[in-house]
């Protein structure tokens, strides 16, 4: 793929490391196009992001059986998320999902599009199914709320647009909640949107950015929103040990009465009976020092290291933010400190994922086999 039209843009700075390079970090004030976002003005280039269409009629049984969410009886035009799991549980790939009722599209992550292929072509056996790689002929153009320019730039599957609805603002049918925020949850107003444009028409929509009521955000602007709504995502939080109970991500992507899948075991037992051994945090960083944080510095806790920055933002009222993953058994009413750039920068912690999550299911003790019921002693016996 050649370069995005968006690069062209007035005051288009390209990202070359994060999460999404190769497009546009801002266009000369993260802040403006924040608000500009929030207000649903303005749209962000993510043309890098993967593609994969899967026809066939076995395509939702055959995705549902694989992955964490229920998708068997998806409707056409509703929107899922779904994790691909490894057999201990720990997370592999985030796919977000929309079914045109006939093919299943997944929106993943740009550096995940070929192993997610992969890994499905690998999984077919006999089933009537088909999954290919349309991030050529797709692009993913991201909004707070869905702009009617994006809406009327929109490709069609089947008759319907392909537009995926980020299901974050609740919880899920089968899915739970862990965090317990003291007032409402900062997810609920998060309508963060992707919308599959086709790649020839992005010229046009990044023409319309000046030339209309409609503005260009950067991937900074769309960072720092979804961190303050304690959102997690695939390319950020998680690392080869995560597992979906330490980002609080059986919110929305983990359905825990449907039946078996790959990690599921580790899933069930970690909420019903135990607790993941990482939680996540959300930071609110003083930034008098002025002093940058970034994804990978380390958390401390009275001089102890207790995890990592996954994802750091300056927010356009909260100020610099952060999301961390952190051990289960630090204190979460400590304040920390983050080393960050050669200098230390103090953090007050709220915790998303609280140190007593899981273990949910009030599960009867068993008796050891063979054990003799001994009844109790009657104290008047003589």
């Amino acid at each position: 793929m050649n370069g995005s039209p968006f690069l062209s843009l007035p005051g288009a700075v390209v990202a070359d490391t994060g999460a999404d390079p190769g497009v546009a970090a801002h266009y000369g004030n993260p802040l403006a196009e924040q608000r500009a976002l929030e207000s649903s003005r303005a749209i962000v280039d993510l043309s890098t992001r993967g593609v994969i269409a899967v026809t066939g009629p076995d395509r939702l049984s055959w995705l549902d059986s694989m992955s964490s969410q229920a998708l068997r009886a998806l409707a056409p035009g509703e929107s899922a998320e779904t994790l691909l799991l490894d057999p201990a549980g720990h997370i592999e790939h985030a796919l977000h999902v929309v079914d045109d009722a006939e093919t299943t599209w997944l929106l993943v992550e740009a550096s995940d599009a070929h192993a997610v292929l992969g890994f499905l072509q690998r999984m077919r056996f006999m089933l009537r199914v088909e999954p290919v790689d349309r991030t050529a002929d797709l692009a993913t153009i991201g909004s707070l709320g869905l702009p009617d320019a994006v809406a009327a730039s929109a490709a069609a599957g089947n008759g319907l647009p392909l537009v995926w609805r980020d299901p974050w603002p609740g919880v899920a049918a089968g899915g739970h909640q862990y965090a317990r925020p003291e007032h409402e949850h900062p997810g609920v107003g998060y309508r963060w949107v992707e919308t599959l444009v086709p790649r020839a028409g992005l010229s046009a929509l990044a023409a319309q950015t000046t030339s209309s009521g409609l503005a260009a955000a950067g991937t900074l602007a769309a960072e720092a929103l979804r961190i303050a709504a304690w959102r997690p995502r695939r390319a950020a939080e998680v690392d080869d040990r995560t597992i979906p109970h330490e980002l609080d991500w059986l919110r929305t992507a983990v359905h825990l009465n449907k039946g078996c899948y790959r990690g599921q075991e580790t899933v069930a037992k970690v909420h019903n009976l135990g607790h993941p051994p990482r939680r996540l945090v959300f930071l609110h960083l003083d930034g008098s020092q002025g002093i940058p944080v970034e994804a990978g510095d380390e958390v401390l806790s009275s001089d102890v290291v207790v995890g990592r920055v996954t994802s750091a933002a300056t927010h356009h009222e909260l100020g610099p933010i952060a999301l961390a993953v952190v051990k289960r058994s630090s204190d979460p009413s400590a304040d920390l400190v983050v080393r960050a750039g050669g200098g230390l920068v103090a953090a007050a912690q709220e915790a998303i994922v609280p140190p007593d999550a899981g273990a949910e299911a009030d599960v009867p003790r068993i008796p050891r086999l063979g054990a003799v019921r001994r009844e109790p002693r009657d104290s008047t016996a003589r």
